[in-house]
């Protein structure tokens, strides 16, 4: 039986909000004067974003703190092509996709590579959390999308990159205190400060919550600190190091459309009698030097090693126990990149060449569970993932209007499992997985305040170590089944500064995909995968930005993607037609917030406006969702209005902040993220209704 709403309301007309939003916005130029944004994730090096020829978008510390600071779904759902489905579970971590990668995954963000200050925040196999990204000391996040992003290797469907703060002349601690709606309690202490050329940046956070839905709560702390400093004039150094400790994440499970119907609070089938949780602790410490060779030439290295040690209880495959799952990694890598400008033919040509190599190791423990416990263990493996990638990128100026990127990245990808648990080692596999990721890109500079661009690239994506863990029947077997994918993308797209402070940037792009992976089903924690034979992703992106008062900003993202299967297949639970659409990927997705500050608004400023009153409406509305790959069950879009406050005040040297919200304003009932292809059809996880934060942050110089 089809499963049309999920038993949750219609949102208003989707093309109706983006039509009056874009026309809202596009008049509204003003003048004033400004200065562009410098983002390096693009090309490796630093460059005006305007002039950068790809889809990228900066968020900045502004963004950062109009929120708790808790998840990346607060600041980043304001980039065009991402989508943050906040799933309300923070065992399992946001659902987070860019153009339709990473849409799938089961828990944390795989199909896009995070990074923090240069270091890789995303395991080899592909896997990566959003939880290591610590907001309250970043000081800005750069987001890469479309074929540029594959020039970082193996599942690079996007970049998110997070850049630390740089600690100030004058140090200061920086005290923050948060609490909200279900139980919320967040803190922060952070110092920042340099005595001569060495700087620190030391933040430790501690949050707390209860959970919108039943068998929710979760407990976590974090720390994050860097260390800079300069031997010489011509050397930079940064040394990061930051620990996750997350002792408890109860998880709620997903919802039957009967479950959800009846009260979307609650937990799932045997969420709560198999007491369902996961903790988890991480370690990270990396280092990145970077040193001037000459006015044309530098070089930067990288260095780091990690811990993770999970345990996960789920309600299991039979139907009186439950089952748990241990991970003990430990990852770490190196890489080095050679920068330097110089002249071809008469041309200005900026290149980059680099080796990134990364490792990591996972004794795998699982078995049954009675009642939130271990009783027996049934699983014992090591596995292991490992890159080995060469790149080299370059970009040369065509005269003065028009300009050419190209690049390629050659990659090797190992996964292999050894089974100590069986005597024959029947549970053993390994396989390797090879590609190489041209890119080509050509930009034409319009005048000095419009740019176009188009670009075309190959994408290239492995099967995660989670994703082969278990055979096709569900059995804890090495998958060799399971292939790599690999993607055709294209697009074009325009970057337009009309006036010193508005800008409009627009990309239309098209992804086509063969073996891509995908969820064969899901049941009782438990994912198994497979490869659809073809998929097509096609859309299209606009932020736009404007001050239409020196008071007074407009901002907009909006995204439209029609990802659909270009070829039937069939699973164990699914027969999938051709046309039919990929789950988890809503077709179109807006943000919009209007913002006034007493004390003024800069377009592109990456300081807070501290002192005085600031309000701001911010709108979000979201497509519907399908939530298995055969299209019967599905939930529907939603509209959400969320309202801010904040004041600022002087207190001598120091400053005093007071910050509020309530988001879902209009109290929407809707679907937060799917579980896609669950087995029991519990897909839906639900969002809460209104809710609040209020905060307060203290800031004094020492």
């Amino acid at each position: 039986m089809r499963q049309e709403n999920a038993g949750m309301k219609q949102p208003g007309p989707g093309k109706s909000v983006l039509a009056l939003s874009f026309a809202a916005v596009l008049p509204l130029w003003a003048q004033s004067q400004t200065l562009e944004p410098v983002v390096i994730s693009a090309s490796r090096a630093e460059q005006r974003s305007l002039d950068v020829p790809a889809a990228i978008e900066t968020v900045d510390r502004d963004a950062l703190e109009q929120g708790p600071q808790v998840n990346l779904s607060e600041a980043l759902n304001r980039v065009p092509g991402l989508t943050i489905l906040n799933r309300q579970n923070y065992a399992q971590d946001l659902q987070l996709s860019i153009r339709g990668f990473g849409a799938r995954s089961a828990f944390g963000i795989r199909g896009i590579r995070l990074l923090i200050d240069g270091i890789p925040a995303t395991m080899p196999d592909g896997q990566g959390q959003g939880s290591s990204i610590s907001l309250t000391s970043t000081d800005h996040i750069e987001v890469l999308r479309g074929p540029l992003a594959q020039l970082y290797g193996n599942s690079s469907g996007g970049v998110i990159q997070a850049f630390t703060r740089n600690a100030p002349t004058q140090p200061e601690w920086d005290v923050q205190g948060y609490a909200g709606s279900f139980g919320l309690k967040r803190s922060d202490w952070q110092y920042a400060g340099r005595i001569g050329s060495i700087g620190l940046v030391a933040d430790y956070g501690t949050f707390a919550t209860a959970g919108y839905r039943v068998n929710s709560r979760t407990e976590r702390n974090q720390f994050n600190s860097k260390l800079s400093f300069e031997p010489t004039l011509d050397t930079k150094v940064n040394v990061v190091f930051n620990r996750f400790d997350m002792p408890l994440a109860q998880d709620a499970l997903g919802l039957t459309a009967a479950q959800l119907a009846a009260k979307p609070q609650q937990a799932g089938s045997n969420a709560v009698s198999r007491e369902t949780r996961k903790s988890a602790l991480q370690n990270q410490l990396g280092s990145t030097l970077t040193q001037t060779l000459d006015a044309d030439a530098s070089i930067t290295a990288r260095v780091y090693y990690g811990s993770r040690e999970t345990t996960q209880y789920q309600t299991g495959l039979a139907t009186s126990t439950g089952a748990w799952v241990g991970l003990d990694s430990a990852y770490y890598g190196l890489g080095l990149q050679y920068n330097r400008s110089t002249q071809l033919a008469g041309y200005p040509v900026q290149w980059v060449a680099g080796y990134e190599w990364d490792h990591q190791g996972s004794t795998r423990k699982g078995g049954v569970a009675a009642l939130g416990q271990q009783t027996s263990t049934t699983r014992n493996e090591y596995d292991q993932a490992g890159n080995s990638d060469f790149f080299v990128q370059a970009t040369t100026q065509l005269g003065h209007e028009w300009a050419m990127v190209a690049g390629i990245r050659l990659s090797t990808v190992q996964l292999s499992s050894a089974d100590h648990y069986l005597s024959d080692g029947n549970g053993s596999g390994a396989e390797t997985f090879r590609a190489h990721a041209p890119v080509l890109g050509l930009s034409y500079r319009a005048s000095d305040a419009l740019n176009f661009f188009a670009n075309i690239g190959r994408g290239f994506e492995s099967p995660t170590l989670n994703e082969v863990a278990y055979d096709g029947t569900g059995v804890p077997a090495f998958n060799t089944s399971v292939h790599a994918s690999s993607s055709q993308q294209f697009e074009i797209g325009a970057k337009w500064v009309p006036t010193a402070q508005s800008r409009l940037d627009f990309t239309a792009f098209q992804v086509d995909s063969r073996n891509e992976i995908v969820v064969a089903s899901s049941s009782g924690g438990n994912s198994t995968y497979k490869n659809a034979p073809g998929t097509s992703r096609s859309g299209a992106e606009l932020s736009a930005s404007a001050l239409i008062t020196p008071h007074v900003r407009v901002t907009l993202a909006g995204s439209w993607v029609d990802a659909i299967y270009t070829k039937a297949f069939s699973s164990a639970s699914n027969s999938v037609a051709n046309g039919n659409r990929i789950p988890g990927v809503p077709q179109n997705f807006l943000f919009s917030e209007l913002l006034w500050s007493q004390q003024g608004l800069s377009n592109s400023s990456r300081k807070p406006a501290a002192l005085g009153a600031q309000a701001g409406l911010e709108l979000t509305q979201a497509g519907r969702l399908y939530a298995n790959d055969s299209n019967t069950a599905t939930a529907a879009g939603y509209t959400t209005l969320n309202a801010k406050l904040s004041y600022g005040w002087t207190l001598g040297a120091g400053r005093l902040n007071l910050y509020s919200r309530i988001d879902n304003l209009n109290n929407q009932h809707y679907v937060g993220s799917v579980i896609v292809n669950q087995a029991a059809s519990q897909f839906y996880e639900s969002a809460p209704g209104r809710n609040w934060t209020i905060g307060v942050r203290g800031v004094l110089p020492i």
